[in-house]
């Protein structure tokens, strides 16, 4: 039965592929070209065990502060409102399927297709008049009509009911990834442009909670920034803030000498009416950045492709503030600088990641909930290339013996990785005096197992860092070096 199933199996993953058997099948057996050695090197691992190896970024189900579900809990009670459930996923539904809105250029172009194409099928010129209904009448029909959404107090509840949760497990699981990869960084201060809810400072406080002594929420609806404060004040208008510093705005500080050590946008970018404010936006928020810029939007192509525009607006920008020279890298989740492999493929895909949370236990609201999100974390400074590990972009398949890993790899390029027990899970042994990689039953050498690879792939997540690296940066072993197979 278990020859009868391989095949079967890797044909879903194969489908190029005719035929499986034979020395195809043992082709998909080995790891792909250019992430084929664990990295030993480093001692990553150290004497922590395989399921904690320091790639391993995703969270359990994340919870949000009691202090901050008793409130939401408390604001929904005092304000009871028809159809509340139905009035949340419509709102859930529509945010989520938002698309950008389309730049004149786009329209002026499509204008001029269509009339030409119209033009064509008629064997009569028409009146200028006929032919312009005719352009506006199909622009209409396929064109996105995009809308700025205007939060009243009563909107900005139903939005509150609808992403509280969501929003602060996508950007506590951002956070997390500078706090598990840099646990020496200590921000003071920190700025959230569309602040909303003000679930980031939240989730800023649960992860820096003894080091920020600011925090300043940004947002155009007064009506949010009301419900945002309230929130803090546990859900009454005369409560004692549950965390200190924190300030509410509608406008970005005008003077440029103000920076932050961590600036973030989520869920905000999309909500601009045009690709030039938010060119003007991210400017701004990169010039106000001290340390780091993160940047969430949903997980759907519409707000990758947002998100990737936002990345190489950074890396791409020639302005130095005098007050800063640092140049600008990509912290996570990209391993390199380079365009998106995603966006460049044949069948662009959106660079997403999942988050499981529990929600706040609304009547309708009790089942664990995942978030599906995009983000980018931009930083100043210069990458530490120990830490250029491939990002795993999809969810890891774990089957009998051997691991499908999607992986995003330094090189700039995306990889189907396939890590077996048999060839990725025998012993290796690595000299840090000669620096090469040998076969060795010396007891000085230090010990290093290719089954590391094998044990961290199984134990790894989508989402999460794999520890492997370039054989380039290895000498080539001979043949003779390798262990016998079993």
């Amino acid at each position: 039965m278990a020859t009868a199933r391989t095949p079967r199996f890797l044909l879903l993953f194969c489908r190029s592929c005719r035929s499986l058997r034979g020395p195809q099948s043992r082709a998909y057996a080995a790891l792909v070209p250019g992430v084929s050695q664990v990295d030993n090197g480093s001692d990553f691992l150290g004497k922590k065990p395989h399921r904690k190896h320091p790639g391993i970024l995703h969270l359990p189900h994340v919870q949000l502060p009691q202090a901050l579900a008793d409130a939401a809990q408390l604001m929904l009670f005092e304000r009871p409102m028809r159809s509340i459930e139905k009035q949340v996923q419509a709102l859930t539904n529509y945010l989520w399927s938002r698309h950008l809105p389309v730049e004149p250029e786009e329209l002026q172009r499509r204008a001029a297709y269509l009339e030409k194409k119209f033009l064509e099928k008629q064997d009569s010129a028409p009146t200028e008049e006929k032919l312009r209904e005719a352009v506006l009448h199909a622009l209409r029909k396929t064109t996105y009509h995009w809308q700025e959404l205007s939060y009243s107090e009563e909107l900005s509840l139903i939005y509150m009911a609808a992403r509280l949760d969501g929003g602060f497990a996508a950007v506590f699981r951002a956070f997390h990834e500078i706090q598990a990869r840099i646990p020496e960084f200590r921000p003071q201060t920190l700025m959230d442009f569309g602040s909303g809810t003000g679930s980031v400072a939240w989730a800023a406080h649960r992860t820096w909670g003894q080091s920020l002594r600011e925090y300043v929420c940004v947002d155009s609806s007064a009506a949010m920034l009301g419900l945002a404060e309230k929130l803090l004040k546990g859900g009454s208008e005369s409560g004692k803030p549950c965390i200190p510093g924190v300030f509410f705005r509608q406008f970005l500080p005008v003077s440029p000498k103000v920076q932050f050590d961590v600036v973030v946008s989520a869920y905000a970018l999309s909500e601009l009416p045009s690709r030039a404010d938010r060119i003007e936006v991210i400017q701004n928020l990169w010039r106000k950045t001290s340390h780091f810029l993160v940047l969430v939007e949903n997980g759907t192509k519409a707000g990758h492709r947002l998100l990737m525009d936002a990345r190489n607006l950074v890396l791409g920008e020639k302005e130095k503030s005098p007050l800063d020279l640092r140049p600008s890298f990509v912290f996570a989740p990209c391993p390199h600088e380079l365009p998106c492999p995603q966006l460049n493929a044949s069948k662009s895909l959106a660079c997403s990641f999942s988050q499981a949370y529990h929600p706040i236990p609304f009547n309708w609201n009790k089942k664990p909930k995942e978030e599906i999100f995009s983000m980018v974390i931009l930083a100043r400074g210069s990458p530490k290339e120990a830490n250029r590990w491939p990002r795993i972009t999809q969810p890891v398949l774990k089957r009998p013996r051997h691991v499908h890993c999607h992986l995003c790899c330094p090189d700039g390029h995306m990889q189907h990785a396939v890590v077996t027990a048999r060839r990725h899970g025998r012993y290796r042994r690595y000299d840090h005096q000669s620096k090469c990689r040998k076969t060795c039953s010396s007891s000085n050498a230090s010990l290093s197992c290719r089954r590391d690879l094998y044990r961290c792939a199984r134990v790894s997540s989508w989402g999460d860092l794999l520890p492997v690296i370039a054989p380039s940066e290895f000498p080539p072993s001979s043949p003779d070096e390798e262990p016998p197979e079993n």
